[in-house]
């Protein structure tokens, strides 16, 4: 009769025991089975009843094997998500091994996001406004975190570990919010410091056209962008830098001054091209006719370009058989010219021309007989390049 009694008590115990498990509670469970149903069944420690772990509870991974995952006789740590039936004896509950390790992990990155600690994570998948991580839970990066710049095909990135600083957590929504644009920043900002502080103005370096604007061209130097005004690009007159540069295309540039403070590297890449005037008195001779193109015009005569940076002077007494006052009587800026090259001055990049010498003298009037005074004009060379004596030249000593 005692022994009775107390089996009955031992049965008594069992069954209240399964009220001991709640959901939301933390137990052990020793796996018993795996079913057809791609589950496990485990016996729960210490409470005599049983759950399942359904094969997507098992891992915050992708399980493709269950059998890969577990084995009969593995004691996993388990998180009890709901109870299954309301039978005292047969109840049963649905369990996760899952949430108990992404719990974990929300843990660690709650800790790493107090302490401003960045994470690394794979990129799974490239979806529209951004991508997914796999961090041990699901993140989400937005299209304008990803990087300093615009990216049109966000595929590139899947696959890759990268580095995230944590914009955003909230574990009881599974939001996870990322930024890899920071590390991009910071980095580039690290490189920018180091480059520059070994940057001195003449060096000559090889970069890559990485943006192109209509005010010039941004070249990478490797960690740092210069710029090349348009106006640096060639001897030739560039009107849009996208006419003659690609983005991507290999340059070489010359530094032309290096400004920490405003972040500012000016480049050049016509200065590391042959200057326009080396070898210039062997492309042209006194006597040769040349095209060429009016590019200023001044009080005392016209500029006219005849190679790419190579522009000569045509003085007022050169331009016209006639007797004008300033040169935009008869020329303009832009205009074509067919020009006589009177002088070729290499040393001092000097090139005095003539457009009359082409032109045929008219009939001299006899009723009108032109005396030529000499006037005292001071021209700044800084400005001309040209002396007195080459403006005017020995035709004028010889007109009358």
């Amino acid at each position: 009769m005692a022994e009775n009694n107390e089996n009955k008590n031992d049965m008594l115990e069992a069954l209240d025991s399964i009220e001991q498990v709640k959901v939301g509670d933390v137990v052990k469970g020793e796996v018993l089975a795996i079913d057809d149903d791609r589950q496990a069944i485990v016996g729960i420690k210490d409470a005599g009843v049983e759950g399942v772990v359904p094969a997507k509870e098992l891992s915050t991974k992708p399980v493709e094997d269950i059998n890969d995952a577990v084995k009969v006789g593995d004691e996993l740590d388990l998180v009890v998500i709901s109870k299954i039936g309301n039978d005292k004896e047969n109840g049963s509950y649905l369990l996760s091994h899952r949430r108990l390790e992404a719990r974990k992990v929300w843990d660690d990155i709650q800790k790493k996001f107090d302490e401003g600690e960045h994470i690394t994570a794979k990129v799974t998948q490239a979806v529209k406004g951004g991508l997914v991580v796999d961090a041990g839970v699901r993140g989400f990066v937005p299209a304008s975190m990803i990087t300093d710049h615009y990216v049109e095909d966000l595929n590139q990135f899947k696959g890759q570990e990268l580095e995230f600083k944590i914009v955003e957590i909230e574990p009881s929504e599974n939001r996870l919010i990322l930024s890899h644009k920071e590390i991009v920043q910071q980095e580039r900002e690290a490189k920018k410091q180091e480059v520059m502080s070994q940057l001195a103005a003449g060096d000559v370096l090889d970069g890559k056209v990485a943006r192109l604007t209509n005010f010039g061209a941004f070249i990478d130097l490797g960690g740092v962008d210069g710029l090349v005004h348009v106006s640096e690009i060639s001897y030739e007159r560039v009107g849009k830098p996208s006419d003659v540069l690609k983005v991507g295309e290999d340059v070489k540039v010359k530094v032309l001054a290096v400004d920490p403070e405003k972040d500012r590297i000016s480049l050049s890449i016509k200065q590391t091209l042959p200057q326009p005037w080396d070898n210039i008195e062997e492309k042209v001779a006194e006597g040769d006719v040349l095209d060429g193109k009016v590019k200023r015009l001044t009080s005392f005569g016209a500029f006219v370009e005849v190679f790419p940076g190579v522009e000569g002077l045509v003085h007022i007494s050169q331009i016209s058989h006639k007797h004008i006052a300033t040169p935009n009587e008869v020329l303009t800026s832009g205009q074509d010219v067919k020009v006589k090259v009177l002088n070729v001055n290499g040393e001092d990049r000097r090139l005095a021309l003539s457009i009359k010498a082409l032109q045929e003298k008219p009939a001299a009037d006899k009723k009108e007989v032109e005396v030529v005074e000499e006037e005292h004009v001071e021209i700044p060379e800084e400005d001309t390049g040209f002396t007195l004596g080459d403006l005017v030249g020995d035709d004028l000593k010889n007109e009358d």
